[in-house]
């Protein structure tokens, strides 16, 4: 087997794994420190230890939602690795909240050595499965999510509003898909699916599904409610209902609307038929319906009188018309073509086909192909007292040739729409589900290529191996990457048939991988990926598979293929020769043949691993600085497990520089005393102060007494606060260090003998924010003088306020 798991005592061994924290400033990159309201990228980047196993990586952040919050939307994990937010730092769940979230958590449930790659589960071979619809769960639709999921999907048909209808299994465990209890109920609001029986759309007779192209876990389905017909939609990833589009109102008379058919697609429009005949649109890119439906009728009505019940007929496609087979009371079978480029009946079409003799009903239309794959006509199978009948017609109207093998199939059988596909060998094959009269349930399989019963394939193979036969089958759904036809039926039995043979289980797995190793960072580097390197098969035993039937593509993620490599005998595929540079993303689509399931059983899960070069994945969110002045710097720190154990990241702090708002306001008013006395100029002295002194007030030679009034009208303290004044060192040594609050204002007294009149004296000061970083540069006020004149002053009287003019008092 290859087999990559270890022990736990072997996990023993590894050197614990680091976890490298660093921030990026979005809003002004680069800069440091941070300004208030900044948004800061936080990335963690985790190079494992190389033991495999649950990873799990937890960011407790750190202030939140205070000093700075988390920004919605943000977490970014790399593939494979599950995004968990908690609002208490405790408790954490799926659901990004709208708000609160204070702690965000990624973990890998199954992380491979060196991160540099994506693992995902093979699919097992689809075992017998009841589904829990009660029986009539119909035809399944198989959905592959982006994270590996593998789902099939069905509603229980022709059932009442009110009833539980829709019902997801989860195939690579054979259950229940999460989300349940299953089934659940359909309902035209948006929101998630409800429960017991409050659904108000019913479903129709034979469920024919449209996936949205822009969203393919959207399904499109046609809906009856108590006042309408229309598309409703299915959200299959996130368990809920999208909407619902009315096209026709329920009612009418002679001929009522009492339910419809449908869809299919071509050109961005669906299709579908009412139970008058008219044809429905809907335009898919706008979800609204097309201009001018509902159309003329191409079919006769059936079910249509006031208060009826189901359309009885199906619609299929060929050269891009919409056919309807429709089964009026009394028979026989009607088969119509419309041409949606006219919005009329198709050329030669102008009255429907018959189909089969009267008294005979239909449930299907199917498309008929040449030998080239090329779309002839279309065909209807029709129930009569022997074998189904099956008539078909070119697109121009004439009557064609229909396939074969049906003269075979029981008396009385129904037959469902075939599943029409590129089978294993090359060949497109259609599979007709049957059941009816004594036939139990049984696939039909014809292969257009060769115009033939499909080789190695009875028409039909029952399935002894399912619910002892009895599956009343009515239809498949191909899953391309296993290459397995899913099955349904009236039975309630969800199962698996061999797309060759038509047995059952279908002997084969398969994964698809879509790796973008761009999306693994998160950063904005952009060198961070080398190259691809292989995909290898884990947990198989290989001698359980047969490598040299195969296959493997390797496609962008349009499904352009890039390579087809091969199988190598370890299991492996060589994707170096892939460009990172031209293919960004790839899908890796791995289908094996199967020689046994036995490495399926006993919980064991073999998987596919897809790898590349490139640097440790990353870990990203971002929080919101908080605008408040007293947030000076946030920390942070990460911390995570795997199994090798515990690991810590590095903490990271990012300073905060005040911005206007939060910045000191400090102003200077340096003042001399007008008056010679010590007891007037000292602290609380009446002065007078003011920017001169009086002439003649000191003499040839005095003491001036100085005061600075230093003043914070900012909205923070200013710390640090110093006096600068280069000709009077005293005022310095006065005003000492000291912080001043908002709002506040501090006085400094100081004196001086004066040698040489006049004197002007210039005094600033200099400080910082309080809380400011570490090393921010101070801040210097502007600067503030007075002079002390002599009898000998020149100079104007800045007290004075005639412009430039000497005083004329004189003290003596």
């Amino acid at each position: 087997m290859v087999n990559a798991s270890v022990s736990a005592d072997a996990h023993s061994a590894y050197a614990a794994s680091v976890l490298t924290k660093s921030a990026q400033n979005t809003t002004h990159p680069g800069a440091s420190p941070a300004s208030h309201g900044d948004v800061i990228n936080w990335v963690l980047s985790y190079a494992d230890s190389g033991a495999r196993g649950v990873a799990s990586i937890t960011d407790q952040i750190a202030g939140a939602p205070g000093s700075q919050s988390y920004v919605p939307g943000s977490l970014r994990t790399p593939q494979g690795w599950v995004p968990n937010w908690s609002t208490d730092g405790t408790t954490f769940g799926a659901t990004e909240p709208a708000t609160g979230t204070v702690a965000v958590r990624a973990t890998n449930p199954d992380a491979h050595p060196g991160g540099t790659n994506l693992a995902r589960l093979l699919l097992p071979p689809v075992q017998t499965q009841p589904t829990p619809t009660g029986g009539d769960g119909f035809t399944a639709y198989v959905y592959r999510g982006p994270d590996g999921e593998v789902e099939a999907w069905n509603t229980y048909h022709h059932l009442y509003h009110a009833a539980p209808k829709v019902v997801c299994t989860n195939l690579l465990t054979n259950s229940p898909c999460a989300g349940g209890p299953w089934p659940r109920p359909l309902n035209t609001a948006v929101g998630p699916l409800g429960a017991g029986f409050t659904g108000d759309i019913q479903s129709t007779l034979a469920p024919q599904y449209v996936t949205d192209p822009a969203y393919p876990g959207k399904l499109f389905y046609a809906a009856v409610t108590t006042t309408s017909v229309g598309v409703g939609c299915l959200d299959m990833p996130n368990r809920a209902n999208c909407g619902y589009v009315p096209l026709t109102a329920f009612g009418g008379s002679p001929s009522a609307v009492n339910g419809m058919a449908g869809f299919v697609a071509v050109d961005g429009k669906m299709y579908g038929v009412d139970t008058t005949g008219k044809v429905l649109c809907l335009t898919i890119a706008s979800l609204t319906p097309c201009a001018g439906q509902p159309y003329t009728a191409v079919v006769p009505g059936n079910n249509d009188n006031p208060g009826g019940a189901n359309y009885l007929g199906s619609l299929t496609l060929a050269g891009g018309k919409v056919f309807a087979s429709s089964s009026p009371s009394g028979g026989p079978v009607r088969l119509g073509c419309f041409d949606p480029a006219t919005t009329a009946a198709c050329t030669g079409w102008a009255t429907p086909k018959t189909v089969g003799p009267a008294g005979s009903y239909s449930y299907a239309a199917f498309t008929s192909y040449g030998t080239d794959g090329s779309e002839r006509g279309a065909c209807a199978p029709v129930v009569t007292g022997g074998p189904p009948v099956v008539g078909c017609f070119a697109i121009d109207g004439t009557p064609i040739a229909a396939p074969g093998g049906f003269g075979s199939v029981a008396n009385g059988a129904l037959t469902f729409n075939p599943e029409t596909v590129t089978a294993p060998n090359g060949h497109l094959q259609s599979y007709f589900p049957f059941w009816g009269g004594s036939l139990a349930g049984g696939t039909g399989c014809w292969d257009w290529t060769a115009s033939a019963v499909c080789a190695g394939f009875p028409f039909p193979k029952t399935h002894p191996n399912v619910n002892g036969g009895a599956t009343r089958d009515y239809g498949y759904d191909y899953d391309e990457t296993t290459e397995c036809l899913v099955a349904l039926g009236d039975a309630g039995v969800l199962f698996s048939v061999d797309p060759a043979t038509g047995g059952s289980p279908c002997v084969r797995s398969g994964a698809s991988v879509n790796l973008t190793p761009g999306a693994f960072y998160c950063d904005g580097g952009t060198s961070h990926v080398q190259a691809y390197r292989d995909a290898k098969l884990e947990n198989i035993t290989l001698t359980n598979v047969d490598l040299g039937n195969s296959t493997a593509t390797v496609t962008d993620p349009g499904g352009t293929v890039i390579a087809t490599p091969a199988f190598a005998p370890d299991g492996s595929l060589d994707l170096s020769g892939i460009s990172v540079a031209a293919n960004p993303a790839i899908v890796v689509n791995a289908r094996l043949v199967l020689l046994s399931t036995a490495d399926f059983t006993g919980g064991n899960q073999p998987n596919i691993v897809v790898s590349y070069q490139g640097d440790a994945p990353q870990l990203c969110f971002k929080t919101k600085l908080s605008s408040a002045c007293s947030v000076t710097s946030v920390t942070n720190t990460a911390s995570g497990t795997d199994p090798a154990g515990a690991f810590t990241s590095n903490t990271v702090t990012v300073p905060i520089a005040p911005g206007t708002e939060c910045q000191p306001v400090v102003t200077v008013n340096k003042e001399i005393c007008q008056d010679t006395r010590a007891s007037r100029c000292g602290p609380g002295g009446p002065g007078p102060w003011a920017k001169t002194t009086p002439v003649g007030l000191l003499g040839l030679l005095g003491t001036a007494y100085w005061r600075i009034t230093v003043t914070n009208s900012g909205g923070v303290a200013a710390a640090g606060v110093t006096i600068n004044d280069q000709v009077v060192p005293g005022c310095v040594s006065a005003g000492g260090t000291f912080t001043l609050a908002p709002g506040a204002s501090k006085q400094v007294f100081c004196s001086t003998f004066l040698v040489l009149l006049p004197l002007t004296n210039t005094a600033s000061a200099t400080f910082t924010a309080a809380g400011a970083p570490p090393n921010t540069p101070p801040t210097t006020t502007a600067p503030s003088s007075a002079t002390a004149c002599s009898l000998l002053c020149i100079l104007g009287n800045p007290n004075d306020q005639s412009a430039g003019r000497a005083p004329v008092r004189t003290a003596l």
